[in-house]
């Protein structure tokens, strides 16, 4: 008898364990990546001085080997080259004049045919109508669209995108944006 209460005590067990749904064991997020650097705060840069192609773009090469360009006539812009911990060991990143930019790889140079460019000193920055880039002394370059708060950040600890936020949608929980 007392067999017949232990198997069944078991049993009843068993059958709320299987039943039971178990805790499930994901990996932990990714930790966001930093906020981007401002490259507004690095002093300006005259474009003039870095116009090729008969003024259709400006274009620089950064102190670790990248070539960056602005497109004048439809607001694109990125870097190519040696992208340094880029995803996916991509070697282009660019955005257009909306949207986050996104990186890719191609099999030649993209800013090749604009021949040779001038280096942009290290801290300072170029600008033409609402995109920045910049470099900084460290070997991080820069570009951030202030149309709509998107960009990205090229750098040896890691490079990525940033994308799109709007103020008023995107908040953090428990915020107002109408008031302070």
């Amino acid at each position: 008898m007392l067999n017949r209460i232990l198997i069944g005590a078991v049993s009843v067990a068993g059958a709320a364990t299987i039943g039971f749904p178990g805790a499930a064991w994901a990996d932990p997020e990714p930790a966001p990546p930093p906020p981007p650097p401002n490259v507004n705060a690095l002093p300006p840069i005259s474009p003039v001085d870095y116009s090729v192609l008969g003024d259709r773009y400006y274009a620089f090469s950064t102190p670790d080997g990248l070539t960056c360009a602005f497109e004048r006539a439809n607001g694109g812009y990125g870097c190519s080259g040696p992208i340094p911990a880029a995803p996916n060991g991509a070697n282009v990143v660019s955005g257009g004049p909306w949207g986050e930019p996104g990186f890719a790889s191609a099999a030649t140079p993209i800013f090749g045919s604009l021949g040779p460019v001038k280096p942009l000193p290290p801290n300072s920055r170029l600008s033409y109508r609402n995109v920045s880039c910049g470099v900084d002394g460290a070997g991080t370059t820069t570009c951030a669209n202030s149309a709509d708060q998107s960009g990205f950040v090229l750098t040896p600890a890691g490079s990525y995108t940033f994308g799109a936020v709007n103020p008023l949608v995107d908040r953090p929980q428990g915020t107002n944006p109408f008031a302070n």
